[in-house]
């Protein structure tokens, strides 16, 4: 496994590069894999983190703020990324120990035969509609008024045939539309704004810092895709490679128990959330309290990521719906 030296890392966060590093493998000096215990002797395991710049991993930044990691043994390095499907490559490949996703890449990566296993939560939809972190927004005189109305628009979303376009397509389903119809274009969430100012597409799909940017620039939300659409979405999760589970079961472990305490520690404390933001997004500070901060659960939601399972097949990003079970490390479940 490759790591990133902190020079390395500070170019990549600047570049947004989805992976890259150098370095040796994760353990001590001769080969044996690290544990919690590591930690309180100074000896500590560097781990790679890909990550994509929005709310849904505020959790690890408090948790690398707060020493959580270095309470478990783990020199955390994160590496920026567009979005979860071009960290899975790198977390495949062994250039990255870890990666944040959401689930419905880990599900396409599964359908096409890659071994990676669900390691920790991730973020979860709030479940309201009016206040969710993530929402698809048009400009207030355009005529788009539901999910229905998305029928024969152009709509952006960060990555194709991604849980984005997929959510958004059950729901113009459920309204009675014909998801086929609608036109997704690929953008990345930093450039949406524009893309939408212009009159490039008619709608975004947007998620916290953006979406709350959107709203200040006055534009109307008319859907909220993980609120409306699954009970309970778990949005994303934290994933390892089968090799790295297998080969190395004390760090997954150390790294699942820091992460669940990072998301309980983001639960527990929204403020600090909000404020963390300021470190790694784009955000105006005068914004943080408009923010709709997800819900941050400390297991994995099988239940929800079996029915993203069912939405996945049914729109056609996999062939199969798969066991559940087998996707998820036992620690987790």
């Amino acid at each position: 496994m490759k790591h990133l030296s902190r020079g390395a890392f500070a170019l990549c966060a600047v570049l947004a590069l989805s992976a890259c590093g150098s370095g040796s493998p994760s353990g001590d000096a001769d080969g044996e894999p690290a544990d919690d215990a590591e930690a309180g002797s100074g000896e500590l395991t560097e781990v790679e983190l890909g990550l994509i710049p929005i709310v849904d991993v505020a959790p690890i930044y408090l948790g690398q703020q707060e020493g959580i990691f270095e309470e478990h043994g783990i020199e955390l390095t994160l590496t920026l990324a567009q979005g979860g499907a071009a960290i899975i490559p790198a977390v495949s490949s062994g250039d990255m120990d870890f990666g944040f996703s959401n689930v419905t890449s880990l599900l396409i990566a599964a359908d096409n035969g890659l071994p990676l296993q669900t390691v920790a939560a991730g973020p979860q939809t709030t479940g309201d509609s009016e206040n969710d972190f993530g929402a698809v927004l048009v400009k207030p005189d355009s005529g788009i008024e539901s999910a229905q109305d998305l029928e024969g628009q152009r709509v952006a979303v960060n990555t194709l045939n991604n849980i984005s376009d997929s959510m958004i397509s059950e729901g113009v389903l459920e309204a009675g539309g014909e998801p086929s119809n609608v036109d997704f274009v690929e953008v990345a969430f930093p450039d949406m704004l524009a893309q939408l100012e212009a009159d490039n597409v008619d709608a975004i799909f947007a998620v916290d810092p953006f979406a709350s940017m959107a709203d200040n620039e006055g534009y109307d939300r008319i859907f909220a895709p993980y609120a409306d659409v699954v009970e309970e979405l778990g949005v994303g999760t934290y994933f390892a490679s089968q090799q790295l589970v297998d080969e190395d079961p004390e760090l997954v472990e150390s790294f699942h128990t820091a992460v669940r305490e990072s998301q309980a520690y983001a639960a527990e404390n929204p403020e600090a959330v909000r404020q963390v933001l300021l470190e790694y997004t784009s955000i105006d500070e005068s914004m943080l309290e408009e923010l709709a901060i997800p819900a941050f659960p400390e297991d994995v939601n099988l239940d929800s990521l079996e029915e993203v399972a069912e939405i996945s097949e049914r729109h056609g990003l996999i062939g199969e719906v798969p066991n559940i079970d087998d996707l998820v490390w036992e620690g987790a479940r």
